[in-house]
């Protein structure tokens, strides 16, 4: 099954530029509905609305940060066995983890809903804006578990390489959203519930195309027995544990800089929101670039190649200010055009140049953060990903906000968010060059001894 393993040949450059763009294609397709979203919203007339969206979409980024982290640790397990030459050990990973995935997304949805208001409530929102957003909310938070099943789904196919495949998803996922907007929002006059309801469709959708092409060219995802699903639980648990963590933080920095701004009024909420939507679109290779150069890494670690580990890590910097600084120029070029389209006026016009600008360049270091976490998660180290996360939304973020708020207003608000990434970026980079440096001999013990469940798991079927 050694031909399984795609990324242990051939140029490593190549292979990030392919996964990268394969996979902020259809992340972008999404980014760009989420876009469009906001401008059929900021048509219906109502600032409350915008202002909505920006508490909601705080609280959504917390919970897909949840299916994030299953899906790294799907995605790791899954390039590990690949990189072994066991493509059967890598499809028990594949079933075991998507099983464990969705029913903790039940339970983690289950909380969200229950607490929806509360949520809001302690990132500012109040009144109209408070029940609009709950509303929203209400609709989609239950379709988590779809999500998950569509996010592990594409970990798996991004692990075995298919990169056009995990593409399809997302981009089905934003077709649907596109079409169903403008019927569900004007034709069928449901306004923001028909926002919600459309991205419900989208997510549905993402989860079906994600799992057909598995199903055809990868054995598919089977329900494993108790004895397996046991055994799997604490090598998926060590990586997906850190990894969810991990990836909490930044929603939890985004609510605490969202709450900091509705200090600011609503205006500048509207503003951060459409800021909150422009930079995935600008920015969605890097986006996907820790998705991307996980599994090469993976792969490689699991064969030994460590060499090409360090290869591939040095050519994702690379990537990653490249994509920046042509991103960077781009954005300052039609930061006019960018805040006409949705009509940004005041201090909400203020926040889009502010980052259509030399802001934009600090994502960089971002970029930092996004490829060291991939090679900690792949190479044994997850929790390092996790105290560099909560590090950069806590210590990294919120006196940094305090401080240039309290000198600027609304915009230090994102200077001292940004400040805070050059920091931590870093410390990400100075942290992955001494894992590399020493990495572990194999992947970890846990992962190494399910020999005996594996061949149980295939003797059943």
């Amino acid at each position: 099954m050694a031909e399984q393993a795609k990324f242990l040949e051939g140029s490593l450059f190549k292979h990030i530029t392919v996964m990268s763009f394969t996979a902020s294609i259809g992340l972008m397709a999404i980014f760009l509905v989420d876009v469009v979203d906001m401008i059929f919203i900021s048509m219906l007339g109502n600032a409350a609305l915008a202002a909505a969206v920006g508490y909601a979409g705080a609280i959504l980024f917390f919970t897909t940060s949840f299916g994030i982290g299953m899906s790294i640790a799907t995605g790791a397990l899954v390039a590990r066995a690949l990189g072994q030459g066991d493509a059967a050990l890598a499809e028990e990973k594949a079933s075991t983890s998507m099983v464990f995935g969705v029913l903790f997304g039940i339970v983690f949805s289950a909380v969200v809903w229950l607490n929806i208001p509360a949520l809001a409530g302690l990132m500012g929102a109040s009144g109209e804006t408070l029940d609009l957003a709950a509303g929203y909310l209400r609709i989609i938070i239950p379709s988590l578990p779809f999500l998950l099943v569509g996010m592990m789904g594409s970990a798996v196919l991004r692990s075995h390489g298919a990169a056009r495949a995990a593409m399809m998803a997302t981009l089905m996922g934003g077709a649907v959203n596109a079409v169903l907007d403008p019927i569900f929002i004007f034709v069928l006059d449901l306004g923001l519930d028909g926002a919600a309801w459309a991205s419900v469709c989208a997510r549905l959708a993402i989860a079906i195309t994600a799992l057909v092409p598995i199903f055809r060219h990868f054995g598919g995802v089977h329900i494993p027995g108790l004895a397996a699903l046991k055994t799997d639980l604490r090598p998926l648990a060590l990586i997906a544990f850190p990894a969810i963590l991990t990836q909490l933080a930044t929603p939890l920095g985004s609510a605490y800089v969202t709450r900091s701004m509705a200090e600011f009024g609503e205006t500048a909420v509207a503003g951060m929101a459409i800021v909150a939507r422009i930079t995935p679109v600008a920015f969605g290779t890097l986006f996907a670039l820790s998705g991307a150069v996980g599994p090469i890494i993976g792969q490689n670690f699991g064969a030994g190649r460590t060499d090409r580990v360090r290869d591939a890590y040095r050519a994702a910097m690379i990537f990653t200010l490249a994509m920046v600084v042509g991103m960077t120029a781009l954005l300052f070029l039609f930061r006019a055009p960018i805040a006409d389209l949705f009509g940004a006026t005041g201090i909400a016009r203020d926040l889009v140049f502010l980052f259509c600008g030399p802001l934009a360049l600090a994502f960089f270091f971002n970029g930092q953060i996004f490829v060291s976490n991939a090679a900690f998660n792949n190479l044994g180290h997850p929790f390092y990903s996790t105290w560099v996360n909560w590090g950069r939304q806590t210590i990294g973020t919120v006196p940094f906000v305090v401080l240039f708020s309290s000198w600027m207003g609304a915009p230090g608000v994102m200077i001292g968010q940004a400040a805070g990434g050059v920091i931590f970026g870093t410390l990400a980079w100075w942290l992955a060059q001494r894992v590399m440096a020493d990495p572990k001999a194999g992947p970890a013990p846990a992962f190494q001894g399910h020999r005996r469940v594996h061949q149980l798991f295939h003797h059943r079927r």
